[in-house]
């Protein structure tokens, strides 16, 4: 008798933890979201590749040194601009120096609540590092939001984890 009272009461646990969302084996899947294609103007999209409302500009760039830093040698100056920017979503963009190949020579990440600038188009000048700078021929942006605040992966936090990420930055001399 006390052991079926056992065997009930461990069945109503188990099915109370179901219940509640609780589960000994988490389906826990990560995966990262396809990465679009880069250009000069792009619409800027979620992990799901729809539109976030927002587009980005590269307005201009040359090659000269940091003012900052002018030992260093030269680096990128880049230009930007964000329209759509301020209304609820302050998305991200990867800004890449590529060569004539479109082979990454650098890349830099540029959060539209970081430009400066009235209401209206956001617009804003960085340096980016290149990696022989001299080889840039173009400044590129790559349209997948990079401003998801939460990266945990399954590995990190098997409960909490997991979903679509954002593409990773791309690396030194891998293609656009």
């Amino acid at each position: 008798m006390v052991v079926a009272r056992t065997v009930a009461g461990a069945g109503s646990v188990l099915a109370m933890l179901s219940l509640s969302g609780c589960g000994f084996l988490w389906n826990c899947t990560d995966s990262t979201a396809e990465r679009g294609e880069a250009d000069v103007r792009v619409e800027i999209v979620d992990e799901g590749g729809r539109p976030v409302g927002v587009t980005a500009e590269v307005t201009g760039w040359r090659r000269e040194p940091h003012p900052q830093v002018p030992e260093d040698g030269d680096e990128i100056r880049f230009g930007i601009r964000f329209e759509g920017a301020g209304q609820g979503s302050e998305p991200a963009v990867d800004v890449c120096a590529v060569d004539d190949k479109r082979e990454v020579l650098g890349c830099h990440t540029v959060y539209s609540s970081e430009v400066f600038g009235p209401e209206g188009p956001y617009t804003g000048d960085y340096y980016l590092k290149a990696d022989s700078p001299e080889r840039v021929a173009e400044v590129l942006l790559i349209p997948n939001d990079q401003s998801s605040q939460d990266r945990r992966t399954c590995e990190d936090d098997m409960k909490d984890g997991g979903g679509v990420h954002p593409p990773d930055t791309p690396e030194l001399g891998e293609q656009l």
